[in-house]
């Protein structure tokens, strides 16, 4: 990663307008400075905008495979939060995961009068804070924000992690073959 602007600046303009710096893994910065200044104006170098990081609500429905738990964040009035600043780790139930429950458990779930306990298996699999995958293999359990701590490993709570460190603009996310359900239910 880059720390200052600068460089990321000079790294972005070098890869956009000097193919032989960008095909060379070993250009340092240095390298990558003297051939911008040769090629680019400083001006444009200093002007280039990074588009910002997507959240985890835009990233997951950017993806695809996460409709159910979209609409199920939106029935539980969750959507906003995960949006918020964060971080947070998110452990993620594909499409197929919810479908995977029993008939009729996605329906009843996003009724109005099941909208607490949605949110508390919805809050089940997202931990306050980001959490990369090296941390997740080294704890024994995770405090969700559910309020119950879930057994976490090369799985949690008994779901496969499947896709691992996903990064967005305000936490990670982790994608899981199955749908966790806190211990009270």
């Amino acid at each position: 990663m880059f720390k200052s602007f600068f460089s990321l600046s000079v790294a972005v303009a070098v890869l956009t307008c000097s193919p032989v710096l960008a095909q060379c893994p070993h250009a340092t910065q240095q390298q990558a400075a003297e051939q911008v200044s040769q090629t680019v104006p400083v001006q444009m170098v200093s002007a280039i905008v990074m588009p910002e990081g997507k959240d985890i609500v835009t990233t997951a429905v950017e993806a695809g495979s996460f409709k159910t738990l979209a609409a199920a964040l939106g029935a539980a009035d969750l959507v906003g939060a995960l949006q918020g600043e964060g971080p947070f780790t998110v452990f993620a139930p594909t499409d197929d995961a919810f479908a995977a429950l029993p008939a009729g458990t996605i329906d009843t779930l996003l009724k109005p009068e099941s909208k607490e306990k949605l949110q508390a298996i919805l809050k089940y699999h997202v931990v306050s804070g980001k959490i990369m995958a090296g941390d997740v293999l080294k704890a024994a359990e995770v405090e969700t924000l559910q309020g119950s701590k879930a057994p976490v490993g090369l799985t949690i709570g008994g779901a496969n992690i499947v896709k691992t460190d996903i990064v967005c603009s305000n936490g990670v996310i982790h994608v899981i073959d199955a749908v966790i359900l806190p211990p009270s239910e």
